[in-house]
């Protein structure tokens, strides 16, 4: 496993955020809520915040809102790191604006199973 980034400078609340984020396997994703939930404090929007100050230094397009929605403004950067990863995607709905694809989260939600055990459900490990 790779070694995390050091978050010594990042309020707590943050650093274990960017720690849940930076676990997170390829291809996919995990919503500002699950992520909360996960951690039990906060919610979507302090998980948010938490991605919005200091999410440079993890994979920050693997956790979304929950519609699946991109970011907006980073539309292009997350959709090329989705389109590398093999991110489950759908075409956006008719009548969208921007046309952009969105995250099929029916296949891409994560639910913090680790990686090594994801899909099996062996041992019912969880992060």
């Amino acid at each position: 496993m790779e070694e995390l980034p050091q978050y010594a400078e990042y309020p707590e609340y943050a650093e274990r955020v960017l720690e849940v984020a930076d676990l997170i396997p390829s291809g996919r994703v995990m919503t500002y809520g699950d992520i909360a939930e996960w951690l039990g404090e906060g919610g979507p929007r302090q998980v948010g915040r938490a991605m919005a100050l200091y999410g440079g230094a993890v994979p920050w397009w693997r956790v979304v809102r929950a519609d699946g929605t991109v970011l907006p403004g980073h539309e292009i950067e997350a959709l090329q790191h989705y389109r590398a990863e093999g991110t489950p995607l759908r075409d956006a709905p008719r009548g969208a604006d921007d046309h952009v694809p969105r995250i099929d989260m029916r296949r891409a939600r994560w639910d913090g199973v680790h990686p090594e055990t994801a899909g099996d459900g062996s041992d019912g490990t969880h992060i």
